[in-house]
């Protein structure tokens, strides 16, 4: 099971507030650069990383002197505009010591839940990976709403994970992992080394809220796992304040809880999109296009379409259609049916041209397509 650890090629790392603060004394700039020499360490071993990173609201309440949490959205957005500042440049001083370049990426739910921003969030994700910089993620705590709000971070890192379809997520904690009692309370409390996420029995022991300064507890991280789980990730729940945690999860060691996917990444990507029941739209493919699917498991491209019907927009399920009028596949499309009206039939060297822009050189990527 920790082979899945060690192989994993792409990590999405959160960190918690109270770890990030040192429970609430302020951002914890030695912690913060230990760990970031061992993400450099693992970003040199070709390890493609996404932080999330907590601590905006708890760096603000201790720059304002606040040892409580307040519950008054106005006070939240105003601790967490005042912290980001330093948690950012906190970030970015720390990776530059190391010549690592950083990115702030700030989400709402609406980001992510907008197909349309949902597939913008992802390809910035994607080319800022690629580009070898690393993205510090966090919630847009300043203009959040209640109704519209993750509501923890461990949420966020979860969707994080689905968005770049990430191997491992790794939580970094304030304990060790998941127990199979609170050891604060139960000193023969075990812990729980490897499990399913989905494995109902982990209910009964992830009870508890979180502390003073987060909105996670041993909850939230389970049903983090279970969300990333959904893509085929795997979650590690493991004590940030382990020495050199990230370095020794890297080589193997078994530490903290790994909860794993029922199914592996591809296999659960694909019964993700098998759900979706409604579809938005029809692209009528020619023989070619189906031949590309159906044999060789190809993207499809806008040259091999010869119709668009529907008013689908991009991030939509579309249904693909065999010139016989049999169903080939469905998928979620990279361009508006508007937009894929004027670039069908063409190579995907010209989409540039006719559009001015090209979103994806394929139409529908073969990673979100299912053959029916």
């Amino acid at each position: 099971m920790r082979s899945k650890v060690t192989g994993a090629q792409r990590w999405v790392v959160k960190i918690g507030s109270a770890l990030l603060t040192a429970d609430g004394k302020g951002l914890d700039r030695a912690a913060m650069a230990v760990w970031v020499e061992q993400m450099v360490g693992l970003h040199e071993a070709g390890v493609e990383l996404v932080l999330v990173s907590s601590g905006a609201v708890a760096a603000g309440m201790s720059r304002l002197g606040w040892v409580q949490r307040p519950t008054a959205m106005h006070e939240l957005q105003a601790a967490a505009a005042i912290g980001q500042m330093g948690l950012v440049q906190a970030w970015e001083s720390s990776f530059a010591q190391h010549e690592r370049r950083t990115a702030q990426i700030l989400l709402t739910h609406d980001d992510l839940s907008d197909r349309k921003r949902y597939l913008n969030a992802r390809s910035t994700l994607r080319a800022l990976v690629e580009l070898g910089v690393i993205p510090v993620i966090n919630e847009n705590d300043t203009v959040v709403t209640d109704e519209i709000r993750f509501g923890d971070n461990d949420t966020l890192a979860a969707l994080v994970a689905n968005l770049v379809e990430a191997d491992l997520l790794v939580i970094l904690t304030d304990r060790d992992g998941m127990f199979d009692a609170d050891p604060r309370h139960n000193p023969d409390a075990t812990l729980i080394y490897e499990a399913r996420a989905d494995d109902s029995s982990l209910d009964a022991v992830a009870g508890g809220t979180g502390g003073a300064l987060g909105r996670g507890g041993m909850q939230t991280k389970l049903r983090a796992a279970r969300l990333a789980a959904r893509s085929g990730a795997h979650t590690l729940i493991v004590g940030g304040r382990i020495e050199r945690v990230l370095d020794r999860l890297k080589a193997g060691e078994r530490l903290g809880t790994l909860l794993s996917p029922e199914r592996g990444m591809l296999a659960a990507r694909k019964q993700w999109l098998a759900g979706h029941l409604q579809t938005r739209g029809t692209l009528h493919l020619d023989d070619g296009a189906v031949q590309a699917l159906r044999a060789a498991s190809k993207s499809l491209l806008p040259v091999g379409v010869k119709s668009v019907q529907g008013g689908f927009r991009r991030g939509e399920m579309v249904v693909c259609l065999a010139p016989d009028g049999a169903e080939v596949a469905r998928g979620l499309t990279n361009y508006s049916a508007a937009e894929a009206q004027r670039i069908m039939g063409l190579s995907s060297d010209a989409i540039h041209g006719v559009l001015g822009y090209m979103a994806e050189p394929e139409l529908i990527h073969r990673d979100n397509l299912i053959l029916v």
